[in-house]
């Protein structure tokens, strides 16, 4: 655990204030998967399983509860910013801290882009999307920069609209008939264990929304039993989202039609002949991508905050806006980082290598959980060899592109710590 001196010296003013609820919590970390889940991640899963996806999601859902109440578990203990790279450090050691940091920050950068590149595919004239996309998260950083309580209240009026529409999706698939190559589909395990796999290291990036709870430790009030409650509330609530999203794309697309969308689920209420409400969930869509993409930022944001305090990243990105009290500095560059992605990326190499990030990231909770011990335990030392294991073999599953990026970023980030103590000692 940190040092009373070194905690001290770390939230000297400025410092991050604490102005989160526990409404304000769930809403953030809805926000954060609702949107990466609908809207993206079907679409690759389906390509990768077919109708097979819902054991996909299923497997996915297991996976991210084991790793949920990691966090939840590690949170409770340590309420600081940061997430799993200060538990990681409290817990393990501060190599293991930096790579779950830097993990979740470059997996969460390249969901970033992901989300911005989904909404401009939704509401940007053909030729136009990745401009569009770099000015959502231009915009989206510059909200995030006049204090967490007005990332709270947008992240919460996007909540809203993207449940409503979600509703009209839900009723307009489970009312209409299935398409017929979903009633005569082959089977859940037609595209083998390898599919399914790789379906639910995909759609396992549409859980780990709940991971910007925990990053914002010092922004939440009595965060000790405000954040355990907040990630399993977030978790439950977007399981159940996108089990009943995800049967009724299945239903009337079929999974040819899911995995061949641009935008699936205007491609739901079309086929379902609610054309009229087409545009009204082009309006969701939106909503929910910029839901995500604002939640995301505002993590990461604290997550390189975080490190930069331990020396881990430039220390020049440990400034806290006197006024606002938010990491600037922090989150001026992901939104940097993000906007050259969006100009140079895609959706779906950006999802397989946010999952790669993201895994390894809980994959360093889910050890250090399973070391707490006496009071500091919530959950069954099960749940964490479930999320631990279930990390290992998803990322092995991931498409092909996805590892070896990962792993080249993962060594890059390594070397710079390795080199930065040697100049240190020196």
């Amino acid at each position: 655990m940190f040092s009373s001196v070194r905690y001290a010296h770390a939230v000297s003013s400025p410092a991050l204030a604490r102005r989160l609820g526990l409404a304000d919590a769930v809403v953030i970390g809805l926000g954060a998967m609702i949107g990466a889940g609908v809207f993206a991640a079907f679409v690759p899963a389906a390509q990768a399983a077919g109708t097979g996806l819902l054991v996909g999601l299923g497997i996915a859902a297991l996976v991210a509860f084991g790793n949920a109440t990691s966090t939840a578990q590690l949170a409770a203990v340590h309420p600081t910013s940061g997430g799993i790279y200060a538990y990681g450090r409290a817990e393990l050691g501060p190599w293991w801290g930096f790579i779950a940091g830097w993990g979740f920050v470059i997996g969460k950068t390249a969901s970033c882009a992901a989300m911005a590149l989904t909404f401009a595919a939704y509401v940007a004239p053909a030729g136009w999307e990745r401009p569009v996309a770099a000015g959502a998260a231009l915009a989206l950083g510059a909200v995030n920069l006049f204090g967490i309580t007005r990332t709270a209240q947008v992240a919460r009026i996007l909540v809203t609209i993207v449940l409503l529409v979600l509703g009209v999706v839900a009723v307009a698939g489970l009312a209409s008939p299935p398409a017929p190559t979903a009633a005569a589909g082959s089977g859940w395990l037609a595209s083998g264990p390898l599919g399914i796999l790789q379906a639910a290291g995909l759609l396992f990036f549409a859980f780990a929304g709940y991971a910007r709870i925990a990053t914002l430790g010092e922004e939440v009030r009595d965060p000790a039993r405000t954040i355990p409650r907040a990630i399993v509330l977030a978790f439950c609530g977007a399981l159940v989202v996108y089990a009943v999203i995800g049967v009724a794309a299945l239903r009337v697309l079929g999974p040819d039609g899911l995995a061949a969308a641009t935008a699936p689920l205007v491609d739901v209420v079309r086929a379902a002949g609610w054309d009229a409400a087409a545009p009204i969930v082009r309006v969701g869509a939106a909503a929910a991508s910029l839901g995500a993409l604002l939640a995301l930022i505002a993590g990461i944001g604290r997550t390189s905050f975080a490190m930069a305090r331990e020396g881990d990243l430039p220390r020049l990105l440990a400034a806290v806006d006197p006024r606002w009290h938010v990491p600037r500095n922090a989150e001026i560059a992901v939104v940097a980082v993000v906007v050259a992605i969006v100009l140079l990326g895609d959706v779906q190499g950006a999802i397989g290598f946010s999952s790669f990030g993201v895994l390894t990231y809980y994959l360093v909770a889910n050890i250090a959980a399973f070391r707490q011990r006496g009071g500091a335990r919530r959950y069954p030392r099960i749940l964490q060899v479930l999320g631990g294991a279930g990390c290992v073999a998803l990322v092995v599953t991931l498409p092909w592109p996805s590892v070896p990026v990962g792993i080249a970023v993962l060594v890059v980030g390594l070397g710079y710590r390795m080199l930065r103590l040697r100049r240190r000692a020196a």
